[in-house]
């Protein structure tokens, strides 16, 4: 069986074919993270929503009017990655461009799935084509299944649509970590990411400085994330400067994810888009791991007094030892 829908893109040809095959564009509308390799043989691995990962290889790549590759989901015996395969055509219209999809090589549950979640996809590329925005996925938004990974991958989707709106003219403003201004975050942030990466062994790409701090930040996630989710959360990872449990390196990553969110967007005078069960899942992870011992290293201030009924997201700042605006 298959699924084929149409939509129509007010914008030409060539921009609709970015919006469907260039990673930054991609995040915007489908995916928490995309590796592409565009070109016909070449293979891609999407995130669709934080645990559920999509892989293929692309072929056909013709810019501006056809994109097609095999399709499937890692971890599945029903319908593994190269399983079926995925064609959308661009064809020049009034005013836009008409996109049709289709997904052929389902069977009858298959097709039922995968249109629910092509027609929820192809209705967010609708509104980013129509309006620059196609807001946080709610599907990206609170897993079903939290654990250190699909957290990351969540609090990382709330952090890139955050740096999406970090400019050059961003680098100066303030944040809410009294040593950093917003260039100094990211380059922290990317340095925090690194190790964690490295001690991994995720292969990760040398840094464009001049990039823009979205581009510097994705370009090591995807492949940490994805090496994390190969390893599994079980045992030990030498970090250099300790040996510490795979569960506890996790913890750190969805605590620099989503904390340093709410840091550029307090620079940016920005209210951070992230769901309650996210933000109290973090919440006890950082309670987890920040002790009274980490605290007196410097790392974090001291404890911020916040209301106990204050949102998730609040409490989780001012355990970190930040100011939360609502205290």
């Amino acid at each position: 069986m298959s699924f084929t829908k149409t939509v129509f893109l007010p914008v030409e040809p060539a921009e609709a074919f970015e919006l469907i095959t260039q990673p930054e564009r991609l995040r915007r509308w489908q995916t928490v993270t995309a590796r592409v390799d565009l070109h016909a043989g070449g293979e891609y691995r999407w995130t669709i929503v934080p645990g559920h990962h999509a892989a293929g290889t692309f072929t056909e790549v013709e810019p501006g009017r056809r994109l097609a590759f095999t399709w499937g989901w890692e971890g599945s015996e029903e319908l593994p990655p190269g399983a079926s395969n995925v064609s959308i055509t661009l064809t020049p219209a009034e005013g836009g461009t008409s996109l049709t999809f289709v997904h052929e090589g389902l069977n009858a549950e298959q097709a039922a799935s995968h249109a629910e979640g092509w027609n929820h996809f192809l209705g967010r590329l609708v509104v980013l084509a129509e309006t620059g925005d196609a807001g946080l996925d709610e599907w990206a938004a609170a897993p079903a299944e939290l654990n250190q990974l699909t957290g990351a991958e969540a609090g990382y989707a709330a952090l890139t649509r955050v740096l999406a709106a970090v400019g050059p003219e961003a680098a100066g403003l303030r944040t809410p970590c009294e040593d950093f201004d917003v260039a100094a975050l990211t380059d922290h942030l990317r340095r925090s990411i690194v190790g964690i990466g490295k001690a991994i062994g995720a292969a990760l790409p040398e840094d464009d400085a001049d990039a823009p701090a979205e581009v510097r930040i994705a370009a090591v996630v995807q492949p940490t994330l994805e090496a994390f989710g190969g390893r599994g959360l079980d045992g030990e990872i030498d970090m250099g400067f300790a040996v510490l449990p795979a569960a506890l390196v996790g913890n750190i990553l969805n605590l620099e994810f989503l904390v340093h969110a709410w840091d550029y967007a307090t620079a940016l005078g920005r209210t951070l888009e992230v769901s309650p069960e996210l933000s109290e899942y973090v919440l006890g992870l950082a309670k987890d791991t920040i002790s009274d011992q980490v605290r007196a290293g410097g790392s974090f201030a001291e404890e911020t007094v916040v209301d106990e009924s204050a949102h998730a997201l609040d409490r989780l700042v001012a355990f970190t030892g930040r100011v939360p605006a609502a205290s």
